[in-house]
């Protein structure tokens, strides 16, 4: 009998979540919301928190944009069921679209002064945060975590030119975020429907 052959047979008498556990990815969700982020969000915090358990996932943050309301939900159910929670929030802060994360208590507490700042700003269901608020961060955000989810459709400069500024304001917190988005395959999507002008799918 090869070596080869040898092996293979070791190989499928292995049991199969031995196998798996050494193959997996460990892996953690930190951009995600929840149905409190209207509009948007589709699911319940706890039914997001389930699918993160059931797909293995390591931690799971709940970043809805501009509040904190389905934190306890996904707390609860987390908890329950042994899963890591991370509270976070997106924020849209003029042409910056951001995600921060409070890795402890005091992040918590900096992360929620700021959602009330821009939520006391603005009408009933808006938020209103400038970067302003963003340059006095070594100040008043010196514990959180920001993810900058660059804007693919500006010029690179401004890119650039945000990058650097963002870097200034939270030295050793930045971190730059790549997401897959099924709106940027549908927006080179076009739908050809006899008797209609061809149109993009999303406009």
């Amino acid at each position: 009998m090869s070596p080869y052959a040898s092996h293979a047979s070791h190989a499928r008498s292995r049991p199969i979540a031995r196998i798996a556990r050494v193959t997996a990815m460990a892996y953690a969700e930190l951009h995600c919301l929840t149905n409190f982020t209207f509009l948007r969000g589709a699911s319940a915090p706890e039914e997001l928190v389930q699918r993160a358990v059931a797909l293995g996932y390591q931690a799971l943050a709940i970043t809805d944009e501009c509040t904190l309301a389905g934190v306890v939900r996904a707390h609860v159910a987390a908890k329950a069921l042994g899963l890591q929670l991370i509270i976070g929030t997106e924020l849209h802060v003029e042409d910056l679209h951001l995600v921060l994360l409070a890795p402890n208590r005091r992040a918590y507490g900096q992360l929620a002064q700021l959602i009330t700042l821009g939520r006391r700003r603005s009408a009933k269901g808006e938020y209103l945060l400038d970067k302003q608020d963003l340059a006095r961060a070594p100040q008043t955000l010196t514990e959180c975590l920001v993810l900058w989810v660059p804007d693919h459709r500006r010029d690179r400069h401004a890119n650039f030119a945000d990058g650097g500024q963002l870097a200034a304001w939270f030295p050793d917190r930045l971190w730059l975020t790549l997401e897959q988005w099924l709106r940027h395959i549908l927006d080179q999507v076009t739908l050809d429907v006899p008797g209609m002008e061809k149109r993009k799918l999303l406009e």
